[in-house]
């Protein structure tokens, strides 16, 4: 156990709370339990993951490996509190100006040490316009000093609001106080990376012979479309309290098949299976299932700037005669909820309202969708043509048919499907090569904040080519105040201009076999294999 004086965040206003909270890290066993000789799990991440360089990614089948490579600066724990990770400690006297003292002794998985030079190299290249982050505003949301400005161009990357004071100790200036800035130092995005690595390999140094992490595992092997194994890293500092040897990360997006390993004992932890098969799961493996909501949401997004969608009533039409139950209990079925805003309930502790067409019936909605269809110059005599984009997956195969039937039913509008792998989809939405397409948004931090700056005019995963100023001055409002009130303003205006179409809340759905102790999903899904270990059978 540590004691350790942490700095907490509690409100924009400048303050200061200093008090000592008592953690554990990684997995912890109870002593009636017995572990197995062998230490090896292996977990269905879903898809194939675009890259493992932490600022190049971004999305969970890429995050969910990247945590368990990666320390960042903090981490939380299971109560989803702050706490140390590479950094031991941090102060602030008036929640702008942040020192982190890195861990003494810490070093990469090639056994060299992580200096705060390190971190700062990392904050810099992920907001330099070269490196092409889709998450290069994070920094931006994250208030730290100059980031606009030099993922603009305007500055230099030395320019940032990071620098070394000495090789232990960082300091981060931010332009002004960030509620939640702890807790977005805690995403993967934010991870550092190694100066002399990437320097002496560039684009090559995430390939197995060359990876160097700094996390509980280093990645050992990489067969594209196969597998991702990670072994355990012995410079991690806390690799005494890790207890899984090897991880190994199937990218199995069909469900099927995904059930099918799962039952055969090649996967100790899965998807959870097809929706078809979840009345036999809960009556044959009802211990074996978990199902928890988590703050993420399953949209269709527009590319606003493509018409007929720079047009707010196609849009709204569109967003109006989708059924939203069909797809939550006819074509899932695992308990998601119906979404009608883009921000997931109770995100951050607070609950907004939700537009008036969430409380008509479906009649209603769809009498009011086809008067907006026809106002925008759409009938039987001219449809409404588009094409459909989602990344390669049964499931999205099968919300993409039923929500095109839906459309074709009600507005004679003509859907043409097409997938990609999501890496493909990903480049296609970057380039803004799509009309709609399936999106969908994992909490970064919780906070309603997370959810609607990606519809901001500058964000880099506005995919939607959005612009509207009146959002953007209501978004960063709530974000200075966490105030309900404000927050509602700015999803008010989102309700109504419709630059997405929200479809359904997620649950994360897992299949973990009884013998994987340490299981605890947070509400963004998260289930870190440093927690966990596998039990003498």
């Amino acid at each position: 156990m540590i004691k350790h004086k942490i700095t907490r965040l509690l409100t924009c206003s400048v303050s200061l709370i200093l008090g000592s909270i008592t953690f554990s890290y990684a997995a912890v066993v109870p002593s009636d339990v017995q572990l197995a000789d062998k230490q090896e799990i292996t977990r269905n991440n879903f898809s194939e993951p675009g890259s493992l360089d932490p600022h190049k990614s971004d999305s969970s089948s890429e995050f969910d490996i990247l945590r368990d490579f990666f320390e960042r600066l903090v981490d939380t724990d299971k109560e989803e509190k702050i706490i140390p990770a590479l950094a031991e400690s941090w102060e602030t006297k008036d929640n702008k100006t942040w020192i982190f003292h890195l861990r003494k002794g810490a070093k990469w998985s090639d056994g060299t040490p992580i200096t705060a030079h390190d971190v700062v190299f990392s904050f810099q290249r992920l907001v330099t316009p070269d490196t092409i982050s889709p998450y290069g505003s994070y920094l931006i949301q994250a208030t730290v000093l100059n980031a606009q400005d030099v993922l603009s161009g305007k500055k230099k990357p030395e320019e940032l609001g990071i620098k070394a004071l000495d090789d232990s100790t960082i300091e981060i200036a931010l332009e002004r106080p960030k509620a939640g800035f702890l807790q977005m130092l805690a995403h993967p995005a934010t991870s550092p990376v190694s100066e002399k690595v990437i320097k002496k390999y560039g684009s090559k140094w995430t390939q197995p012979q060359f990876f160097v992490s700094n996390g509980p595992f280093k990645l050992s092997e990489w067969v594209v479309n196969e597998k991702i194994v990670g072994v355990r890293n012995p410079y991690y500092w806390d690799d005494k309290n890790t207890i899984i040897n090897k991880v190994t990360y199937l990218p199995l997006s069909d469900y099927k098949a995904d059930f099918n390993r799962y039952m055969t004992g090649e996967l100790d932890i899965s998807n959870g299976g097809p929706s078809e098969f979840l009345p036999m799961v809960k009556t044959k493996f009802g211990d074996q299932l978990h199902v928890k909501p988590i703050l993420s949401v399953y949209y269709y997004l527009f590319n606003t700037q493509k018409p007929p969608f720079n047009d707010i009533r196609v849009r709204q039409a569109l967003a109006l005669a989708l059924d939203r139950n069909i797809i939550t209990d006819k074509v899932l079925g695992n308990g998601q909820k119906p979404a009608y805003d883009v921000v997931s309930p109770g995100a951050g502790g607070i609950y907004l309202k939700h537009p008036e067409y969430a409380y008509w019936t479906q009649e209603q909605r769809i009498e009011k969708a086809k008067a907006l269809l026809n106002e925008s110059g759409f009938n039987k005599n001219n449809p409404l043509k588009f094409t459909l984009l989602y990344n390669t997956s049964d499931a999205h195969k099968k919300i993409a048919i039923a929500a095109s039937s839906e459309w074709k039913k009600h507005l004679g509008v003509e859907v043409v499907l097409q997938n990609q792998e999501s890496k493909t989809q990903s480049d296609s939405m970057a380039q803004g090569n799509f009309e709609v397409t399936r999106y969908a948004w994992n909490a970064d931090y919780n906070s309603p904040t997370t959810f609607l700056d990606i519809f901001t005019s500058e964000n880099t995963n506005n995919h939607m080519r959005y612009q509207n100023k009146e959002f953007d001055k209501w978004a960063l409002k709530a974000d200075e105040t966490n105030d309900t009130a404000d927050y509602q303003q700015a999803i008010d205006i989102l309700n109504k201009e419709m630059p997405a179409i929200p479809v359904y809340y997620y649950v994360r759905v897992k299949l973990i076999k009884p013998y994987v102790g340490g299981v605890h999903i947070d509400s963004m899904g998260n289930i870190p294999t440093k927690d966990l270990y596998i039990i003498k059978q």
